[in-house]
């Protein structure tokens, strides 16, 4: 039997364990949920695979879940993400539901259908003796991709650091399903500035407007955008003042800043820390910086993509492209890492984050058979 034919028998179980965890609440922030749903996924890829599941105990946010499979040489790392952008109740209000080919809920795309997608991946090749034995394969889930994935970083770059190639469960590029073989880094800032406030109509002269400066500084800082060096520079929030007929002593701006390579994203830094207040009798303080590196497209990298494009014209009968994003995921921070990392290996679907996101019932034994190949093939 096929992996493919095996994972379309087991659809139907796919899809009632797909209905649980949807129906299952777990943002970001809310650790008492994120446990309920750490547990659940840890003990369905027991069942599934009969690989280990252990829980990561997590002081802040929900507990992380590393699960293994297998134990050879060679280690091949998965990434995925249990926590969702829905706050609890969502699930309530608009459980998981299935028409036209599609299936509906909080979280089904982004990403609770792609990590079960590679516990079925995995299932299939455990219950038809194709697990192969130089592998170890590592699925990690961690629960607060959503917010930066601020507790969980160590844990992805200490596993990629052992792995021959990391695959990530984030959506592909829509509509033709495209893996992501580079990402850019992103990177934020806050700008802080200082003037001297005076009353706007008696002593207008004797101010210096922190507002204006911070004006000044943020016409700078979008000259900065360079869309042909794949740099975007935006100023998101400003505020500042406390009244019309003040002269503002204090202005701030968030600033978010993306870039394609490691190289840029220093010279952004340099750029960054070295701000200097055009007006006299002001003062600037910067603070932040790189959140997530760029996931860089290197040649190794290229020839794990043209692996997949060969299994899937080969195998499955379909054209696989490659692509990029100005988004970021927990890939950055693997092949940061120095590990070839395909990213998009996740379910097919469209409106992430929205409240009709929703997933293609008729792609999911295609996507997960591809995963299998390519976990059979490194």
């Amino acid at each position: 039997m096929s992996i493919q034919t095996y994972l379309q028998d087991n659809l139907n179980h796919f899809l009632q364990l797909l209905e649980e965890a949807v129906n299952m609440d777990s943002p970001s922030r809310d650790k008492q949920l994120g446990d309920r749903m750490a547990g659940w996924f840890a003990l369905q890829f027991q069942r599934l695979t009969g690989g280990r599941a252990e829980l990561i105990p997590n002081a802040t946010y929900g507990d992380q879940v590393r699960c293994t499979l297998g134990d050879g040489e060679k280690q091949i790392l998965i990434i995925g993400h249990y926590d969702t952008v829905w706050l609890e109740g969502e699930a309530a209000r608009r459980p998981f539901t299935m028409q036209d080919g599609k299936a509906y809920g909080p979280g089904v795309y982004d990403m609770k259908a792609g990590v079960l997608q590679a516990m079925f991946a995995l299932r299939a090749l455990v219950k038809l003796d194709r697990l192969p034995k130089d592998k170890k394969i590592v699925l990690l889930l961690n629960s607060d991709e959503e917010i930066g994935s601020p507790t969980s970083r160590w844990l992805v770059e200490e596993e990629a650091s052992r792995s021959v190639a990391s695959f990530v469960l984030e959506p592909p590029t829509e509509p033709g399903g495209a893996l992501k073989t580079w990402r850019k880094g992103s990177a934020h800032y806050t700008l802080a500035i200082h003037g001297k406030s005076a009353h706007a109509g008696v002593d207008h002269q004797k101010g210096v407007s922190a507002i204006e400066e911070l004006a000044r500084q943020v016409q700078f800082l979008h000259s900065l955008t360079d869309y042909e060096k794949g740099t975007t520079v935006n100023v998101g929030i400003v505020k500042g003042g406390i009244g019309a007929n003040v002269v503002a002593d204090y202005a701030e701006a968030e600033v978010d800043i993306r870039v394609v390579s490691m190289d840029e994203a220093q010279r952004i830094e340099k750029v960054m820390q070295e701000r200097e207040p055009m007006l006299a009798g002001t003062s600037i303080q910067v603070s932040g910086g790189i959140r997530r590196p760029p996931m860089e497209r290197t040649e190794e990298t290229g020839a794990l993509f043209s692996l997949a494009q060969s299994i899937s014209i080969n195998e499955l009968g379909m054209h696989l492209e490659e692509s990029g994003t100005g988004g970021v995921s927990d890939g950055n921070f693997a092949a940061a890492c120095g590990v070839p990392t395909l990213d998009g290996l996740g379910t097919k679907g469209g409106l992430a984050h929205s409240p009709k996101e929703w997933i293609e019932l008729g792609e999911i034994s295609t996507r997960a058979t591809l995963l299998a190949r390519l976990i059979e093939e490194v």
